[in-house]
């Protein structure tokens, strides 16, 4: 590997984890992607997580909404992280 894209180059074709911005994780197979981190997603699921305050006691509540996406364009200005396959041997 001599550039950072490289590690995204050999994920194309599997499953990666995308973290973005506003709380956001993404998990789907990697089928393309440009050099602004633009990237086409297949199978994906979708989690979005979101804190708010109980009223009554004051207690922080924090809720997590998942949703399965058969094909999503990520834009790439929203990606904060993402991780490749763990590769093993």
């Amino acid at each position: 590997m001599e550039e950072p894209l490289d590690l995204i180059r050999l994920s194309i074709d599997e499953r990666v984890y995308v973290k973005c911005r506003n709380d956001r994780e993404l998990r789907g197979k990697l089928h393309a992607y440009d050099q602004h981190l633009n990237m086409i997603l297949g199978d994906v699921e979708e989690t979005v997580t979101s804190n708010e305050i109980d009223p009554e006691t004051e207690e922080e509540i924090v809720k997590k909404a998942t949703r399965k996406v058969g094909m999503l364009f990520v834009r790439g200005d929203i990606v904060v992280l993402v991780s490749p396959p763990l590769r093993t041997g």
